[in-house]
C-alpha cells in the first residue's frame, strides 16, 4: 500500500547525468549528528545509510511473469527467502544486510486483510504460511537483518466497530484510540486517524511495536507519513504517530530501524529528524508499467527534488532517494549509461542503497554497480552528501567538501541527448592543477588544469577522485543590497537574518532585476561567480554581463525562505569594471543574497 498503489505518477522529460568525486586538500568538518530525543531513534542503529533489498518492485511491477497470479502476488515466503538467499551469495560481503517485506504481508491475493484479535495486521497464510516470525528466523540465519511494513493510522477494517480489545490495555478498544468523526488519514485514506490525547492510543502502538520486536525485526517502513504523501492539513498530519512509533520501539528494547515514507514535507523535516532513522523525500521511483522503472517516470525526478533536502541528512537519519533499481538490464527498463548514472546519485547523496531486483538474476554489469568498493565507500564512509554547485540546467555539478580533505563531486548532463560537461576547479575553491581518478573504471586518468572535461552519451554518469596540486582561490565579495546597485521593477531590499550582511533583494519577478555595478576584476576571461541565493522552490533567472546576451539558469530549492545556499555560474568578464544583471524575465527567481567574483577566470 505505497503511494503507487493508489497515485499515477507525472512523467518529466529525458535528461542525462555525469558525476565525479573529487579529492581536495582542503578539510572540514563532517555533517553533525542529529539531535535525538531520550528514547534515542539513534545514531549508533543508523550511523551510515541502510543497504539491502525490498520487495515492492517486484510485487508491483507489470514486467512479465513476476506477478502471474495477479497484482502484488509476488510477495510470498518462499520469493522472500530466496531473494535473502542471494543477497548473502552475492551483495552481503559488500555491505547489503536488510532484507525488507514491503505492503502486503497481512493481505490475501484479492488484497484483503487479515487482524489478530488485538487488531494487529496478521500475515497471510498463503503467503506466509510459517508466519512472519518464521521467515525473520531464517532472514537471520543468514546473517542478514528482516524489515516490515506497516501504513500510518489504524487501519479501516481493524476498527471493528470500536469494540477491538488493545493488548495490555485494560478497558481500553479501537473506539477509545481513534477521533469520534472517524476522520481518515494517511496517503490513500485508508487508516482512521489515531488520537493521542488518551493513554489508549499509545498503548495500541506499544502492542504493534512488540509485536514486530517479539518476531524479530530490525526495520520497519512506516508509509502514508504526513504532512506528505501528497497530503497536507491537520487530518494528515502524523507527526504524533512517527514520536509514537519512536516511543514505543524504544520500549520493546530491540533496536528497529523507523524509516519514513513517501514525499514527506520538508517543513517537518526536524520532526523527521527527531522521530526516525529515515525519510523517503520522493514519489515512488517505480512506474508501475512493464519494466521495474523508466528514467522519466521518476528516476529523473530526484536531480530536482534532492538539493533542498542535503542539509538534513546525517548519523542518524538520511534522506532516502527509494529503490534502486540498476541490476537486472531489460527489467529494470534503462540504458547501461542510465543505470550508470541512477546508481551514482544514490551514492553521492549518501541515500539508502537497497534494490528491487531479482537478485537471483543479477547481470554483470549490475554487479559491478552494486559491488563497486570505492562507490559504496562514498556513500558509507565518513563523508557528507554532495549538492549543486552550479545551477540545476542540463549540465550540473554537485560536490561535498570531506572531513579528509576530499571533494564528492557529481556533474550531470540533464539533456536528452550527449553533451559534454565539464567540472571547473574554482567551483571548488581551487585552481591548478590536479589528478582524476575514474572509481566506475577503478583506474587513475592523469592530470588535469583548471577542468576536466568529458564527453557523456545522453543520460550518461561519470564519476571521479580528484586530488587538487594547485592554490586555493581568492575572491572579492559584492553585496546584493549594496546602494551602488540598480534595482528595477519590483525588485527591493529585504532584511534576512541568514544573509552575509543581514540583507538580501528579494521581488525579483515579472520583469525585476538586479544589477551589480562596479564588479572590477584585472584580466578578461570566463568567471566562475559563485551566487548566495534563498529560493523556497526552484526559481530561473536570467543571469548577463555588461549588458550582453543573458543565459537563464535554474537555481535549485534552498528548501525555505530562511536558508542560503550558492552556486556557480560561469559569466563572461571584461578586464576592468562590469556589471551582472539577474533578470527574473517573465517568471519568478531566487532572492539574492550576494556574489562572490574570483580574482582569476576558469
Amino acid at each position: 500500500m505505497r503511494s503507487s498503489s493508489y497515485s499515477v505518477l507525472p512523467e518529466r522529460g529525458l535528461r542525462a547525468v555525469v558525476v565525479l568525486a573529487v579529492t581536495a586538500a582542503l578539510a572540514t568538518a563532517a555533517p553533525a549528528a542529529h539531535a535525538t530525543p531520550d528514547t534515542d531513534a539513534g545514531p549508533a542503529l543508523a550511523a551510515k545509510p541502510y543497504m539491502g533489498w525490498s520487495s515492492w518492485s517486484m510485487q508491483s511491477s507489470k514486467y512479465p511473469g513476476l506477478n502471474p497470479d495477479g497484482d502484488y502476488s509476488y510477495l510470498t515466503e518462499a520469493n522472500v527467502l530466496k531473494q535473502a538467499d542471494a543477497l548473502a551469495k552475492k551483495l552481503k560481503p559488500y555491505g547489503y544486510e536488510y532484507v525488507n517485506i514491503d505492503a502486503g504481508w497481512w493481505r490475501d491475493q484479492a488484497w484483503k486483510p487479515g487482524f489478530d484479535e488485538y487488531g494487529r495486521q496478521k500475515a497471510d497464510p498463503d503467503r506466509f504460511p510459517r508466519g512472519m516470525k518464521a521467515v525473520a528466523d531464517d532472514i537471520h540465519a543468514k546473517g542478514l537483518k528482516a524489515g516490515i511494513y506497516l501504513p500510518v493510522g489504524l487501519e479501516k477494517e481493524a476498527y471493528n466497530d470500536g469494540k477491538t480489545p488493545i493488548r495490555n490495555a485494560e478497558g481500553c478498544t479501537t473506539a477509545d484510540i481513534v477521533y469520534d468523526d472517524l476522520r481518515t488519514t494517511n496517503g490513500w485514506d485508508s487508516a482512521y486517524k489515531i488520537d493521542f490525547s488518551g493513554p489508549c492510543a499509545q498503548k495500541y502502538i506499544d502492542s504493534q511495536a512488540q509485536l514486530f520486536a517479539d518476531w524479530g525485526y530490525d526495520f520497519l517502513k512506516l508509509d502514508g507519513v504526513g504532512p506528505g504523501s501528497f497530503k497536507s492539513g491537520d487530518q494528515y498530519n502524523n507527526v504524533a504517530d512517527v514520536a509514537a512509533w519512536q516511543k514505543a520501539i524504544a520500549t520493546t528494547g530491540r533496536p528497529i530501524h523507523l524509516e519514513l515514507s513517501w514525499s514527506l514535507d520538508i517543513g517537518h523535516a526536524e520532526d523527521w529528524k527527531k522521530y526516525s532513522n529515515g525519510w523517503r523525500i520522493d514519489t515512488d521511483v517505480e512506474c508501475y508499467c512493464n519494466t521495474l522503472v523508466t528514467w522519466e517516470n521518476s528516476v529523473d525526478d530526484r536531480w530536482d527534488d534532492t538539493p533542498a533536502w542535503t542539509r538534513h541528512a546525517g548519523p542518524g537519519g538520511w534522506n532516502d532517494l527509494d529503490t534502486l533499481n540498476v541490476g537486472n538490464g531489460e527489467m529494470d527498463g534503462l540504458t547501461k549509461a542510465e543505470r550508470q548514472s541512477y546508481a551514482t546519485l544514490w551514492a553521492i547523496a549518501k541515500s539508502p542503497l537497497y534494490t528491487g531486483d531479482d537478485l537471483t538474476k543479477l547481470d554483470s554489469y549490475g554487479l559491478s554497480l552494486l559491488t563497486n568498493r570505492e562507490v559504496i565507500a562514498i556513500n558509507q564512509g565518513n563523508t557528507p552528501p554532495a549538492k549543486p554547485v552550479t545551477p540545476s540546467d542540463p549540465q550540473q555539478v554537485w560536490a561535498a567538501k570531506n572531513p579528509n580533505g576530499t571533494y564528492t563531486v557529481a556533474l550531470f548532463n540533464l539533456a536528452d541527448s550527449p553533451a559534454s560537461v565539464s567540472a571547473n576547479w574554482a567551483t571548488l575553491g581551487f585552481t591548478g592543477k590536479a589528478s582524476v581518478r575514474d572509481l566506475w573504471n577503478k583506474e587513475n586518468l592523469g592530470t588535469y588544469t583548471n577542468k576536466v572535461t568529458q564527453a557523456l552519451p545522453a543520460h550518461g554518469s561519470r564519476l571521479f577522485t580528484v586530488t587538487p596540486r594547485g592554490t586555493a582561490l581568492t575572491s572579492t565579495a559584492y553585496e546584493a543590497e549594496a546602494s551602488a546597485n540598480t534595482l528595477s521593477g519590483n525588485a527591493s531590499v529585504a532584511d534576512c537574518s541568514a544573509c552575509s550582511d543581514g540583507r538580501k533583494v528579494g521581488n525579483l519577478y515579472l520583469g525585476g532585476k538586479l544589477t551589480l555595478n562596479n564588479v572590477v576584476v584585472d584580466k578578461a576571461g570566463t568567471y566562475q561567480i559563485k551566487v548566495a541565493y534563498i529560493s523556497g522552490d526552484s526559481r530561473s533567472a536570467d543571469v548577463s554581463a555588461n549588458g550582453g546576451g543573458a543565459t537563464r539558469h535554474k537555481f535549485p530549492s534552498t528548501g525555505d525562505w530562511g536558508t542560503v545556499n550558492s552556486v556557480y555560474v560561469p559569466v563572461t568578464l571584461k578586464a576592468g569594471t562590469n556589471t551582472i544583471t539577474f533578470d527574473s524575465g517573465s517568471g519568478y527567481a531566487p532572492d539574492i543574497d550576494r556574489i562572490d567574483v574570483p580574482k582569476s577566470s576558469s
